[in-house]
């Protein structure tokens, strides 16, 4: 794995070779400069992963280095760290608001310091990687940004509601005023036609986020939510979530494409129910079930107990026309139907239907 490069700008030599060497020890690649005229220059050069540079310094104090390096397309993006002397604390609103993404108060410790390090880089990175554009890759992506446990930590303490089965979480035309995480069950977000006819536009399991477009939009819901079975949602106050994802600007760009490709993915999905057959459909749908639902690791085949209703209106079609293409896949021994669950014999053959 190559070595990631830190530049530290620091005028007190002390200091300097100390945190360097600290850096070193934790296999660190580290350029110093003792001032920031220096240190601009070697930023340049070297394309650091990340900057610890100190505020104040004779010349080029510390804000200007981070306004210079903020101008610079190959450098804005970098993670920058503000080292500060507790009588500067009041200082560093300042660096905050100029883009900085952290400080570390002087005199600090190994860890602190390490801490802070690893933590920038690693987010630094996750706004580089791709992510599936789903509620996977959001949730995958949140984790990513703030650390490891991070999506673990924000959750922790907020209060958990229990869902009985078939319960609604939110009705379209209602205003949202947060966001939903799923901590243990299964959702399935629907629209409903002017006639009362259902069509279910996604499925959620565990550790998947919803409502956010409409939060987002600040509209109403365009679609409803509500459990398949007995459920446990937490509720995120808007004002927490959008703190958690939009205090930096790459952040909310990266989190836009995951939702962009959710809107995407829905779109084609209706298109589909426009010109796909019946049978067609309803093996997608199937497959649909077992690869979100799936949990017997290549064991034994999927199987699910769902209403015919909910599944009907997976597929976009009437009771009876599922209920009449389930008994077709039963003969072909596609599937098997036995105490109201639905067991897939070949999904193969079921993911590869034409027709």
């Amino acid at each position: 794995m190559t070595m990631k490069k830190i530049l530290l700008i620091e005028d007190n030599l002390d200091v300097r070779e100390n945190t360097s060497e600290i850096l070193e020890l934790a296999n660190y690649q580290v350029f110093t400069a003792p001032d920031g005229k220096e240190g601009v220059e070697i930023a340049r050069q070297e394309k650091p992963d990340l900057i610890i540079c100190d505020i104040m310094m004779p010349g080029l104090d510390g804000y200007g280095v981070l306004h210079l390096l903020s101008k610079d397309p190959e450098l804005s993006s970098v993670p920058f760290i503000f080292l500060t002397a507790k009588a500067e604390r009041s200082d560093m609103r300042k660096g905050m608001e100029m883009g900085a993404d952290d400080y570390i108060t002087k005199p600090f410790d190994k860890t602190e310091l390490l801490n802070a390090v690893e933590s920038r880089i690693r987010k630094a990175e996750a706004l580089k990687k791709e992510y599936n554009k789903d509620f996977d890759g959001l949730s995958s992506f949140i984790s990513d940004i703030a650390g490891e446990n991070a999506l673990k930590k924000f959750l922790d303490g907020k209060k958990v509601n229990h869902y009985k089965k078939k319960e609604r979480i939110y009705q379209e035309h209602h205003y949202p005023n947060g966001l939903y995480y799923v901590k243990y069950g299964k959702v399935k977000i629907y629209k409903t036609h002017e006639y009362g006819k259902e069509l279910i536009t996604d499925l959620l399991k565990e550790g998947d986020f919803f409502g956010y477009v409409a939060l987002l939009e600040e509209k109403p819901y365009v679609e409803s939510a509500e459990t398949l079975e007995e459920t446990e949602i937490i509720f995120i106050p808007k004002e927490e979530f959008f703190n958690l994802v939009f205090g930096n600007h790459a952040v909310t760009k990266n989190f836009l494409k995951i939702l962009t490709k959710g809107v995407i993915d829905k779109q084609e999905r209706l298109l589909e129910l426009a010109y796909s057959s019946v049978r067609k459909r309803t093996a997608e749908a199937l497959i649909l079930l077992q690869d979100k639902y799936n949990n017997t690791n290549g064991g034994q085949p999927f199987s699910m107990a769902i209403a015919r209703e909910d599944l009907a209106n997976i597929v976009g079609t009437a009771t009876e026309s599922l209920i009449r293409t389930l008994s077709d896949f039963k003969e072909e021994k596609l599937i098997e139907i036995k105490d109201g669950k639905i067991k897939l014999l070949n999904d193969q053959k079921l993911r590869n239907l034409k027709a």
